[in-house]
Protein backbone atom coordinates (compact mmCIF):
# COMPACT_ATOMS: atom_id res chain seq x y z
CA UNK A 1 0.00 0.00 0.00
CA UNK A 2 1.27 3.47 -0.87
CA UNK A 3 1.08 6.52 1.40
CA UNK A 4 1.75 10.15 0.60
CA UNK A 5 3.33 12.15 3.39
CA UNK A 6 3.85 15.90 3.65
CA UNK A 7 6.74 16.97 5.87
CA UNK A 8 7.22 20.35 7.56
CA UNK A 9 10.96 20.40 8.02
CA UNK A 10 12.66 21.23 11.29
CA UNK A 11 16.44 21.06 11.08
CA UNK A 12 17.67 19.20 14.18
CA UNK A 13 20.17 16.59 12.96
CA UNK A 14 23.78 17.63 12.31
CA UNK A 15 24.52 14.41 10.41
CA UNK A 16 21.62 15.04 8.01
CA UNK A 17 22.75 18.68 7.56
CA UNK A 18 26.23 17.50 6.57
CA UNK A 19 24.75 14.84 4.25
CA UNK A 20 22.57 17.50 2.58
CA UNK A 21 25.64 19.71 2.10
CA UNK A 22 27.53 16.80 0.51
CA UNK A 23 24.55 15.94 -1.68
CA UNK A 24 24.37 19.53 -2.99
CA UNK A 25 28.18 19.83 -3.22
CA UNK A 26 28.25 22.66 -0.66
CA UNK A 27 31.09 23.35 1.76
CA UNK A 28 30.72 21.44 5.05
CA UNK A 29 28.45 23.15 7.55
CA UNK A 30 30.32 24.89 10.38
CA UNK A 31 29.35 25.09 14.08
CA UNK A 32 29.71 28.40 15.86
CA UNK A 33 28.56 32.00 16.08
CA UNK A 34 27.96 33.42 12.61
CA UNK A 35 27.56 36.96 11.31
CA UNK A 36 24.36 37.93 9.53
CA UNK A 37 23.58 41.44 8.34
CA UNK A 38 21.15 42.02 11.18
CA UNK A 39 23.28 40.47 13.91
CA UNK A 40 24.65 37.07 14.79
CA UNK A 41 23.23 33.55 14.95
CA UNK A 42 24.50 30.53 16.85
CA UNK A 43 24.36 27.12 15.22
CA UNK A 44 25.38 25.11 12.21
CA UNK A 45 26.00 27.43 9.24
CA UNK A 46 25.38 26.39 5.65
CA UNK A 47 26.84 28.55 2.87
CA UNK A 48 24.34 28.43 0.02
CA UNK A 49 25.35 29.25 -3.57
CA UNK A 50 25.20 32.98 -4.28
CA UNK A 51 24.21 33.90 -0.72
CA UNK A 52 25.96 36.81 1.00
CA UNK A 53 25.34 35.39 4.49
CA UNK A 54 25.00 31.78 5.66
CA UNK A 55 21.78 30.07 6.64
CA UNK A 56 22.30 29.10 10.30
CA UNK A 57 20.53 26.01 11.62
CA UNK A 58 19.63 26.11 15.31
CA UNK A 59 19.49 22.37 16.04
CA UNK A 60 17.78 22.93 19.41
CA UNK A 61 14.79 24.84 17.98
CA UNK A 62 14.81 23.35 14.49
CA UNK A 63 14.65 26.84 12.97
CA UNK A 64 16.95 28.39 10.37
CA UNK A 65 18.11 31.98 10.74
CA UNK A 66 19.11 33.78 7.56
CA UNK A 67 19.20 37.22 5.99
CA UNK A 68 18.78 37.19 2.23
CA UNK A 69 17.17 40.66 2.01
CA UNK A 70 14.09 39.43 0.23
CA UNK A 71 16.15 37.55 -2.35
CA UNK A 72 18.67 40.31 -3.05
CA UNK A 73 21.41 38.60 -1.01
CA UNK A 74 20.45 35.05 -1.90
CA UNK A 75 17.90 33.16 -3.95
CA UNK A 76 15.19 31.51 -1.81
CA UNK A 77 15.29 28.51 -4.16
CA UNK A 78 18.74 27.62 -2.83
CA UNK A 79 17.38 27.42 0.73
CA UNK A 80 14.42 25.37 -0.54
CA UNK A 81 16.82 22.96 -2.29
CA UNK A 82 18.80 22.60 0.94
CA UNK A 83 15.64 21.91 2.98
CA UNK A 84 14.53 19.30 0.44
CA UNK A 85 17.95 17.61 0.56
CA UNK A 86 17.93 17.72 4.38
CA UNK A 87 14.47 16.13 4.54
CA UNK A 88 15.47 13.34 2.13
CA UNK A 89 18.73 12.63 3.98
CA UNK A 90 17.00 12.68 7.39
CA UNK A 91 14.28 10.28 6.17
CA UNK A 92 16.93 7.93 4.77
CA UNK A 93 18.94 8.02 8.02
CA UNK A 94 15.89 7.22 10.15
CA UNK A 95 14.63 4.46 7.86
CA UNK A 96 18.04 2.79 7.72
CA UNK A 97 18.37 3.11 11.49
CA UNK A 98 15.26 0.93 11.75
CA UNK A 99 16.66 -1.55 9.25
CA UNK A 100 14.42 -0.57 6.32
CA UNK A 101 15.49 -0.44 2.69
CA UNK A 102 15.33 3.03 1.10
CA UNK A 103 15.27 4.12 -2.52
CA UNK A 104 14.78 7.54 -4.04
CA UNK A 105 13.74 8.83 -7.41
CA UNK A 106 14.06 12.36 -8.80
CA UNK A 107 10.77 13.40 -10.42
CA UNK A 108 10.42 15.70 -13.45
CA UNK A 109 8.81 18.47 -11.34
CA UNK A 110 11.90 18.69 -9.08
CA UNK A 111 10.47 16.74 -6.16
CA UNK A 112 12.03 13.55 -4.86
CA UNK A 113 10.14 10.35 -4.16
CA UNK A 114 11.58 8.46 -1.21
CA UNK A 115 10.35 4.89 -0.88
CA UNK A 116 10.83 2.93 2.31
CA UNK A 117 10.41 -0.85 2.23
CA UNK A 118 9.15 -1.74 5.71
CA UNK A 119 8.42 -5.43 5.36
CA UNK A 120 8.02 -8.25 2.87
CA UNK A 121 5.45 -8.13 0.08
CA UNK A 122 1.96 -9.34 0.97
Amino acid sequence: MSHIVTIETEVRDATAVQAACERLKLPPAAHGLHELFSGTAQGLAVQLPGWTYPAVCNLKTGKIEFDNYGGRWGNQQELDRFLQAYAVEKAKIEARRKGYAVTEQALPNGSIRVSVQVGGAA
